[in-house]
């Protein structure tokens, strides 16, 4: 599989993951481009989009999860915003 399918695969399993819908389907035209669906012989949510406007289009369908930060993540970003002393 190639890097490309391989990304748009990974956008189509976030977004099943996000939405709780295992049904969502892809496909790849033989120009290269891709489209989604809810669900395998089901008509397409999208035209055939270029691989950055798919996964553009697939991330834009549900929000996307948190990001999960650490009690260090939170401590190193306060460290970044100190203001020097004079």
């Amino acid at each position: 599989m190639s890097g490309r399918a391989t990304r748009a695969t990974s956008a189509l399993d976030r977004l099943k993951a996000r939405t709780g819908n295992p049904r969502y389907s892809m496909a790849r035209t033989g120009a290269g481009h891709f489209t989604l669906s809810e669900g395998a012989g089901e008509p397409p949510l999208c035209p055939p989009l270029e691989l950055d406007d798919f996964v553009a289009f697939v991330n834009g369908i549900a929000p996307l999860a948190p990001r999960r930060v650490s009690k260090l993540d939170i401590a190193f970003e306060k460290q970044l915003t100190k203001k020097p002393s004079t």
